[in-house]
């Protein structure tokens, strides 16, 4: 192949929420500037994730609960892209699926939302606090033991809804820090929670393009793939499959690229708080296969981790 584009219509598969819609826009973008001669269209498809809104993530699935829908879609060719939120794709790639693309990586971090303007330090004790996540419960209660979780549904607006109105009973809710700027909605953050006292989701901040594996959706989007959110993200994506784990248990990763260095950050909570593990290390990228690296670098760490009970933490809160 000549390395030119074999279609002149590309179709992008999208979840409805405003979020969902911004990330494939943004995609759509990309994509026309990098081939001004494709005609693009966006279809919506809904998942797992988007019609069950009463049920506690974890208890949904966890993995693929906001993807199975889109992979599907891709499989029997009803659209050649799918547009995810990174943090949200299982680390197991389908077969006949590839990640054909991830962006340049946004701000990473967690931000705190309060009606009353409460930060980690200052929220008083017993206050509630919004999260369907595990990791970011696990971390708060280990910071915050004394607060109060409360389970929270929904798309960033209906969130942000809830975590403001002066009659609802949050305190203050967590969210990604990326959403909200990609919305446009960084004015409702009362504070973003250094990494240190709230590591993210393996890939958060980060979008991924998923295509079918063959070579003409790899060149499509190689033009669009960012070579150090990249390597980051398949470091961070390693670690957390190392540990065996998914989106709804407490693990959380960070990595970055520091010239031909690739330094990782993880980490596993106990899900009460009680108990925390951190890991770290960094890994030269230089004149190697660095994708091969970044993965290995990422099971290793996984590996270090176990060594110092990961296991026997993510079992307590199986």
């Amino acid at each position: 192949m000549d390395g030119t584009v074999a279609t002149s219509v590309v179709r992008i598969g999208t979840r409805g929420s405003a979020l969902a819609r911004w990330q494939t826009e943004h995609v759509r973008a990309l994509l026309q500037i990098a081939h001004a001669d494709v005609e693009i269209e966006t279809q919506i498809i809904t998942t797992t994730g988007d019609k069950t809104l009463d049920t506690p993530l974890p208890l949904i699935g966890g993995k693929g609960v906001f993807t199975a829908e889109l992979e599907t879609a891709l499989r029997n060719g009803s659209i050649d892209l799918a547009v995810h939120s990174l943090k949200d794709l299982p680390t197991e790639t389908p077969p006949g699926l590839a990640l054909g693309a991830i962006t340049q990586r946004a701000n990473p971090a967690d931000a705190v939302i309060s009606r009353s303007g409460y930060t980690l330090a200052t929220l008083p004790k017993g206050a509630a606090v919004g999260t369907s996540s595990r990791r970011r419960s696990a971390q708060l209660l280990y910071h915050r033991p004394d607060l109060r979780l409360i389970d929270i549904r929904g798309n960033v607006d209906t969130r942000l809804r809830k975590a403001l109105d002066p009659n609802g009973p949050y305190d203050a809710i967590l969210l990604a820090y990326a959403g909200l700027e990609r919305l446009e909605r960084t004015d409702t953050i009362s504070e973003t929670l250094a990494l240190d006292v709230m590591l993210p989701a393996p890939g958060q901040g980060a979008l991924a393009v998923q295509c079918r594996d063959d070579e003409p959706s790899r060149v499509l989007l190689a033009p669009l793939n960012h070579r150090d959110s990249h390597l980051a993200t398949t470091a961070e994506r390693a670690f957390l499959a190392g540990l065996g784990g998914g989106c709804s248990l407490p693990i959380a990763a960070y990595s970055m690229v520091d010239g031909e260095t690739l330094h990782l950050h993880g980490r596993v909570t106990a899900p009460d708080g009680s108990a925390q593990i951190d890991v770290n290390v960094s890994a030269p990228l230089a004149g190697t296969d660095a994708n091969q690296i970044a993965y290995v670098t990422g099971i290793a760490l996984a590996q270090a981790a176990l060594v110092q009970g990961a296991a026997e933490l993510l079992e307590f809160g199986s």
